[in-house]
């Protein structure tokens, strides 16, 4: 075994990959703005340092751990070192903390309180830059960037994009585009990920905030409002409830007291693509066009597809994603509704920003008008509750409304990284025996790996399916394929490490606990749903004898190749 003696106490380490983790195996928690494990790493902020027993002060982020070393971690000299830089980091950023969107949960503000700075003594001579609002998605404030170097990395690391670099020297430097190109002009596909690792405000979420309040206080307006799988085991961690805890039916409480008319489940229009897309898939298997089949449910990767793989966009599924079955489904019924005149305004809460411009395609409006009108962000509700005063851990817990808001779990895994790919074969293997949907869960489509192979027979035929999540590891798989190494039936792809659990739109920090109590969480609601199977949904076979009857296509699906030109 060997040790490390920190702070005079020897601690056992084996395979840590840095001292950093070491540490913090120890239960020490010592800052970092740079540091992220599942990135490279970076030594740029170096708060983290350490000081050995000869007095030499380095990075532990970037030191590997030796046996006998010998560190402190809060000398005199450490604790004068982590402060002075952390004023000079204040000196040059923008101060308007009260009314910026990460006040509360500010890294950089919570080390300055952490640290006692009480005052900077350094004057702010910096320019004062414009924002940059031109994404549907994300606004980028250059004024508070601490260039932590975050959202390079997992722009260029993760979602293998790079639409993020650092540009210029020395105190001109700038976390930019290239060409200083706004971000609409970029490929950015809008996932939000450099938005979940930003410490500061520097990149916040593109906010409906004000447009939903105006939508409800308009008594011409009947507001539907529709909840995806993934929000409702992140939105309690704005709260204090605990991490991956379905919250479902308080959040269902606080909007009814905030005025939204009907509430209902994206997992029903879960469901819904469920049957679509597997009845598209059978129907592909056997012309053998256009396969492998792409899933379609993520706008993150559909933009990302179209903008660095043009040639298989007919591969994507003609299905709309959920949100967009359910716009489309819920202006129809407001549009068969001639008892009511007002208008309807659908609203979707969603753990994605690429949802935002999901919205405002051209193929997502039927009949000239618009689906769904507004995306609010998990954190977005988080706020508007917080507004109107509510609690969300003293409201009880209320039901969704009927008929859209019963849905299977199979609806329900959706919000995790190969949750579509099993609702799909149940689909296929039409059982729920438990034993049956036992040996489902376990042929490789659980679990977060990057990657993810598994096959099922359908009749004769032996069916290739590949599970990716991360966009850098679609990258990787779409160029095998085009390399003839590898050949798939059916691709499930999510922009987001581990799916919408970790959705650019949910609440931070999304370490690795708290992702894994997120998927525990989605799982959790399928294990207790007594509807397994999407085609078991009664309201589902209602709603194609009624509702949907010849307009299932129309509703349903995409009837505009498009590529988009907004973030």
């Amino acid at each position: 075994m060997k040790y490390i003696t920190i702070n005079n106490r020897k601690v056992p380490f084996d395979d840590e990959k840095n001292l950093l983790t070491v540490i913090r195996k120890a239960g020490i928690d010592l800052p970092t703005f740079c540091y992220h494990s599942e990135l490279s790493t970076y030594g740029a902020c170096r708060l983290c340092v350490v000081e050995d027993n000869r007095g030499r002060v380095f990075a532990s982020c970037s030191e590997e751990p030796r046996d006998g070393m010998v560190i402190y971690t809060n000398t005199p000299k450490l604790q004068h070192h982590r402060k002075m830089i952390l004023e000079l980091l204040l000196a040059s950023h923008c101060r308007d903390c009260t009314t910026c969107r990460k006040n509360g949960v500010c890294e950089l503000q919570t080390l300055a309180q952490q640290l006692g700075i009480t005052s900077v003594r350094f004057e702010n001579t910096k320019e004062t830059i414009p924002m940059d609002d031109s994404s549907n998605c994300i606004v980028i404030d250059p004024n508070k960037c601490i260039l932590c170097g975050d959202c390079v990395r997992t722009c260029e690391e993760i979602q293998g994009i790079g639409v993020l670099n650092f540009a210029h020297r020395g105190s001109e430097m700038r976390v930019m585009p290239a060409f200083n190109k706004c971000m609409s002009e970029t490929d950015c596909v809008g996932c939000g990920q450099c938005r979940a690792v930003c410490p500061t405000g520097a990149i916040t979420i593109k906010s409906n905030v004000h447009e939903v309040w105006n939508a409800l206080a308009d008594k011409n307006n009947r507001v539907v409002v529709q909840i995806a799988p993934a929000v409702r085991v992140a939105i309690g961690d704005e709260f204090g409830i605990p991490k991956g805890e379905n919250s479902l039916g308080k959040l269902v409480a606080a909007l009814r007291r905030m005025g939204f008319e009907e509430i209902y489940d994206t997992n029903f229009a879960a469901d819904l693509t469920v049957i679509e897309e597997s009845k598209e898939f059978l129907e592909r298997l056997e012309s053998g066009e256009n396969l492998p089949l792409f899933t379609s449910c993520c706008p993150g990767w559909v933009k990302f597809c179209e903008n660095k793989y043009p040639e298989y966009r007919k591969n994507i599924s003609t299905c709309r994603s959920p949100q967009q079955m359910f716009g489309a489904l819920l202006k129809e019924d407001g549009r068969m509704n001639t008892e009511d005149p007002r208008k309807t305004v659908v609203v979707s809460i969603m753990p994605c920003t690429a949802k935002k411009n999901e919205i405002l395609r051209p193929e997502h409006f039927t009949d000239g008008e618009q689906d769904v009108d507004y995306v609010l962000t998990t954190v977005e509700v988080a706020r508007m509750i917080r507004e109107a005063g509510i609690d969300l851990t003293q409201v009880p817990s209320e039901s969704l409304d009927m008929p859209f808001g019963l849905a299977s779990g199979a609806g329900a895994i959706f919000g995790v990284t190969g949750g579509v790919t099993e609702a799909v074969l149940r689909r296929i293997v039409n059982s729920n025996r438990p034993e049956d949907l036992e040996t489902i869960s376990f042929m490789g489509v659980r679990g977060d790996d990057s990657i993810k192979e598994t096959s099922i027979m359908v009749g004769e035929r032996e069916v290739k399916i590949a599970i990716v999540n991360g966009l850098a590891s679609a990258d990787e798989l779409l160029q095998k394929m085009k390399n003839g190494e590898v050949y798939y039936d059916f691709v499930e792809v999510m922009a987001c490490k581990r799916g919408c659990i970790a959705g650019g739109g949910q609440p931070t920090p999304i370490g690795p606990r708290t992702k894994k109590a997120r998927m525990d969480g989605i799982y959790n609601i399928d294990q207790a749903s007594q509807i397994k199977l999407s085609s078991e949904n009664p309201f589902i076979t209602m709603l194609y004898n009624g509702l949907l009857k010849d307009k299932e296509h129309k509703l349903l699906h995409n009837h505009v190749e498009h590529k988009c030109d907004e973030c």
